[in-house]
């Protein structure tokens, strides 16, 4: 039983520590998915800011359009940048060499990427690039140091830079701790409104991860209810059948 167990806890730990986000501190995304207005908004930001490099090869256009609430005409001119059928997969051109030969890694398919690395993990990512000009693209991500993605929605957050104090651990070993971010260039949106778009996107790529999870809670809860009435049942029949032994 040990073994098993120790077993079980080795295997799970890569991808603790990887939802962890490297100890970075994690925002809380607050995500609605019963808010289709909002989905409808993150599709929208992924198709124009996202779709370039990032596929979503498990998702079919044409059920995520039923699963939003969208006309046919509504996911070919949202959605559909890159054209093809309502039926296709939601895959693009990039493919690894592109990758690897522009961004100097393979770039990832998003589509399980909230389950991967969480909610909260995706919201504070894309809220935390600063100008790094160390960097070949000249921006690094406190969630996700030495990123090799660029900021794309720069022009909508504006440009900002972090604010880093000198530390020592315990073994006296020094090292930099992030404070705070301090905005250099405002962009299109407000800080409180892009948290708003980023909030939708980050809803859009937990609902692209699991699209039956509203249906799946709300199953769940019927279940348990059940199971409690059940239980009621069961047990004053127990006591029917016993009450002549107790």
């Amino acid at each position: 039983m040990k073994k098993l167990l120790a077993a079980f806890l080795l295997s799970v730990a890569p991808a603790v520590a990887l939802a962890s986000g490297g100890g970075a501190h994690l925002d809380s995304a607050n995500v609605n998915l019963s808010d289709k207005d909002s989905l409808k908004r993150g599709a929208k930001l992924f198709a124009d800011y996202c779709f370039g490099c990032h596929s979503l090869k498990y998702a079919r256009y044409e059920r995520v359009g039923t699963d939003l609430g969208m006309s046919p005409d509504d996911v070919k001119r949202d959605l559909m940048v890159a054209g093809g059928k309502i039926g296709d997969l939601m895959t693009n051109a990039m493919g690894a060499a592109d990758g690897e030969k522009y961004f100097g890694t393979v770039v990832p398919d998003l589509t399980l990427v909230a389950r991967l690395r969480g909610e909260d993990w995706v919201y504070t990512y894309l809220r935390s690039f600063y100008v790094d000009e160390k960097r070949p693209l000249g921006v690094n991500n406190v969630v996700f140091p030495d990123v090799g993605m660029p900021h794309v929605l720069a022009d909508l957050q504006g440009v900002q830079k972090a604010v880093f104090t000198d530390e020592k651990d315990k073994d006296g070993n020094p090292h930099k701790v992030f404070q705070k971010f301090e905005l250099v260039t405002p962009g299109k949106l407000s800080p409180q409104d892009y948290d708003a778009a980023v909030r939708d996107l980050t809803a859009y790529l937990a609902y692209m991860a699991e699209p039956v999870r509203v249906e799946r809670v709300a199953l769940g809860i019927k279940v348990l209810l059940f199971l409690a009435v059940f239980f009621v049942v069961a047990y004053l029949l127990k006591k029917e059948y016993w009450k002549d032994v107790h």
